[in-house]
């Protein structure tokens, strides 16, 4: 008799596959198994923008410098100041930013202090230059202003030896600009990861390539190359390499010799062809090389040697979709980053969604604001792991989890907005 259907192992059309990690567990053994770079170097401040800082930073000044005036006006004693009525005051001077008035100043005094100026000596309050009324060296002030007011204290922003910027931390341009205030033109930072990539298939071709029949245009090495680069890492592209295993031996130990992570796009399925897994485990060791997700299921992560080793899918947004949630966390893991995952929020989503429970679902998605100003998001439409226009059209993901089922429109769902992922 024969069997009523025939059996297959899972496939990436599947929902569930009891071998596929779940998308956490992967991501934890990853990081688990990857020991941060110890290499560090000194950079100019301006070259430091998104790099990793390899140490505490401890400021060696205060900030500001000295007690200043935090606005244009009048610097007096608070003791000047009336309980009411109006005092008239004699004006000895005037407070410039950068060119301090150079007496102290006495009772029955005040000095006009522009903002940023240092307060005289024997005055700790600013009347604000409207609070005021000026007769020739006569200046009238009134009641109303308490004793300390308009006045930023010497390190009120920062204090010497306080520790401003953590080890790990990857710097923006508020920490350039921080670092800048406390006169560091140099910083020590984590050095830069060696990234090596090529894509399989002897079906792509390079751009200006003529294309024959069967044979499309390699986009995953262009993708990867601009999601590496706003990462911050030196990067080799290595091309295109056939669906050979002499030709994937040679360029593995190549990207060995060389880079601190090598990353393949392509032939980490089950096809005939498809020989970058069966390759690895000859010369490396794999760690897994699936998980629970849609799209990119078929994920590889191993070593060769020293080189740490990730094999994506072939398909566009299949490529995308695993750098950003395993790739990219991996690599700011590697680089001594504290913070290595993006942000996400909830939002209603006022599409339909279609999924099956049983893997984490990225569907592409359009963060945006209603007519009532509420933030809302939508789908971008087919949502196939080939369409890379769903990638272009998007700003975020819509993160659908293990469990759920199709999404009704107006439910909460949580999104990862793209501006936290680069």
């Amino acid at each position: 008799m024969k069997p009523e259907k025939i059996i297959t192992p899972a496939s990436c059309q599947d929902d569930h596959d009891p071998a596929s990690l779940p998308p956490a567990v992967a991501l934890q053994r990853i990081i688990a198994a990857i020991t941060p770079l110890a290499d560090t170097e000194k950079v100019g401040i301006r070259q430091a923008l998104g790099r990793v800082l390899a140490a505490d930073i401890i400021s060696p000044v205060n900030v500001p410098p000295d007690t200043n005036s935090a606005m244009d006006g009048y610097a007096v004693h608070n003791s000047e100041v009336p309980v009411e009525g109006t005092r008239d005051l004699q004006l000895a001077g005037t407070a410039y930013a950068g060119k301090p008035f150079p007496h102290r100043v006495v009772p029955g005094q005040c000095v006009r202090i522009m903002t940023g100026a240092v307060m005289p000596g024997g005055t700790d309050t600013v009347i604000m230059q409207e609070h005021a009324e000026v007769h020739g060296n006569s200046v009238r002030i009134s009641a109303g202003t308490n004793a300390g007011a308009n006045v930023r204290a010497a390190g009120e922003d920062i204090a010497l030896g306080e520790k401003v910027l953590n080890k790990g931390s990857m710097l923006s341009p508020a920490d350039i600009g921080l670092l800048a205030s406390l006169g560091s033109g140099e910083v020590n930072v984590t050095r830069r990861a060696r990234v090596a990539f090529f894509s399989t298939g002897d079906e792509l071709r390079s751009i200006g390539d003529t294309l024959d029949n069967g044979q499309i245009y390699d986009s995953n090495r262009y993708t990867l190359y601009g999601m590496l680069t706003r990462i911050g890492v030196d990067i080799l592209d290595m091309g295109v390499v056939k669906d050979n295993r002499d030709a994937l031996r040679q360029a593995f130990a190549q990207a060995a010799a060389t880079a601190d992570v090598l990353i393949t796009t392509g032939g980490v399925s089950v096809g005939e062809a498809d020989y970058v897994k069966e390759v690895m485990e000859e010369i490396g060791s794999i760690n897994f090389w699936k998980i629970a997700i849609k799209p990119g299921r078929p994920l590889a992560f191993g070593k060769i040697r020293n080189t740490w080793f990730f094999g994506l899918p072939g398909n566009p947004v299949s490529v995308m979709v695993t750098f950003y949630q395993f790739v990219q966390p991996a690599l700011r893991h590697f680089m001594g980053a504290r913070e290595i995952q993006s942000v996400s929020l909830w939002v209603p989503c006022i599409s339909k969604l279609k999924k099956r429970p049983g893997r984490v679902e990225y569907q592409r998605g359009i963060l945006e604001r209603d007519a009532q100003g509420r933030p809302v998001v939508r789908k971008t439409g087919a949502q196939g792991s080939g369409i890379l226009s769903s990638m272009s059209q998007a700003n975020c993901f819509i993160i659908l989890p293990y469990a759920s089922g199709d999404v009704e429109p107006d439910t909460l769902v949580e999104v990862q907005p793209f501006f936290g992922l680069v």
